[in-house]
């Protein structure tokens, strides 16, 4: 006998905590709203950054000053497939800590909120040698 109260008590608070999965923003059943689930609302779009006056504003933020960045190009702002930010591509003429001239160098920028977030060496896969570049 003590079983079968034991597994219906278990039974019963398995049900219980199912039910609360129901209470969502669809939900028919009489919930108060604080207990239902907020419906996910996507983050509205940041309007196109104007990332040449960026770059030339913050050019300590792409290049170090040892590399004394010489004929400065960049490309227009392009939306981040993955998240809310914008790319963009930086070309610039470079040299080495060692004062060697390292030639020509691409860069890729992360603007977000309208400040640049991170930049890298640019990758084939960031398509930036098909974009068009304006001097800054």
């Amino acid at each position: 006998m003590p079983r079968i109260v034991l597994a219906l008590a278990w039974i019963g608070c398995a049900l219980m905590l199912a039910a609360c999965g129901w209470a969502d923003s669809r939900s028919p059943l009489p919930v108060p709203d604080f207990m239902r689930a907020k419906s996910a609302q996507a983050p509205a779009l940041e309007s196109e950054p104007d990332a040449r006056s960026m770059v030339r504003d913050k050019l300590d933020s792409v290049f170090t000053a040892q590399a004394n960045p010489q004929h400065v190009q960049v490309s227009e702002a392009r939306h981040e497939l993955r998240g809310l930010g914008w790319n963009a591509c930086v070309k610039a003429e470079l040299t080495s800590a060692s004062g060697k001239p390292l030639g020509l160098e691409t860069y890729r920028i992360v603007i977000e909120n309208g400040v640049i977030i991170d930049r890298r060496r640019a990758l084939p896969e960031d398509g930036c040698d098909m974009q068009t570049y304006q001097p800054i």
